[in-house]
């Protein structure tokens, strides 16, 4: 399933007044990890898988990337990141991530932040951005973290009071679709286990060189104390593999 939530208005109107969408990197939790998980990008052709915004297709130019190829399947989303994250060896393309098709080695560094939850067959995905990448080439992803996605609610379970006793996890090993409430909105999602994951990196010819469980920095908490109970459970799995 090809979902494309963000062209709808009232969906994106939602998303737009996130933190993270205001402030962009510097307002995403996980980012002080993921940045640290980057390869050096200078000179190297990179590519965005659900690039968004275009925020980390900026980036990467910033630390003089060669060249980025940049792909969404929202036309809004895509819309925002030309007029905001534009430059002139960014390449921003209108495709679903599963309908990737890149030619051998084409690229240095593969790069998707929060995207590959909702595509249904990862091990398609990984095998193709195999193929994409050279020999030595770098794969980092970001997911929402599998004690996150086990249960559809993706909510706290409350005490009389109305206070957070604690993040609910069931059906963890049953792997599949979950109808999620995500911004007052239904969104598929697709849940795995940390060894799903793992292992269909592995089994494309990945090589795993760090797992990550972020939770966020101090700094964040102090510009969004809101965020405090986000310590309590992980909420994001990033990851970052080599092509062998």
């Amino acid at each position: 399933m090809k979902q494309n939530k963000y062209d709808e208005l009232g969906f994106f109107k939602k998303y737009s007044e996130m933190p993270r969408s205001i402030g962009g990197l510097n307002a995403a939790g996980e980012w002080p990890v993921l940045r640290a998980m980057l390869p050096a990008l200078r000179d190297k052709r990179v590519l965005d898988l659900g690039c968004g915004y275009g925020w980390h297709c900026q980036y990467a130019r910033e630390q003089q990337a060669q060249s980025v190829v940049g792909v969404d399947l929202s036309e809004k989303m895509l819309a925002y990141a030309k007029e905001n994250n534009n430059d002139p060896m960014i390449e921003y393309r209108r495709l679903a991530i599963e309908d990737i098709q890149f030619e051998a080695g084409e690229f240095d560094v593969v790069i998707s932040s929060l995207a590959l939850h909702y595509v249904e067959h990862f091990e398609d995905v990984c095998r193709k951005v195999h193929h994409c990448l050279v020999s030595g080439g770098t794969f980092i992803l970001s997911v929402e973290h599998p004690i996150f996605t086990a249960v559809a609610a993706q909510d706290w379970y409350y005490g009389a009071e109305g206070e957070r006793l604690h993040w609910p996890v069931d059906d963890y090993q049953k792997e599949g679709l979950r109808q999620a409430r995500f911004l007052d909105n239904d969104v598929v999602k697709y849940h795995r286990t940390i060894a799903t994951y793992v292992n269909a990196l592995i089994d494309s010819g990945f090589r795993i060189t760090k797992l990550a469980e972020p939770q966020p920095t101090q700094e964040t908490l102090d510009k969004y104390p809101e965020m405090i109970d986000e310590t309590r459970r992980p909420i994001f799995l990033l990851i970052s593999a080599v092509k062998n």
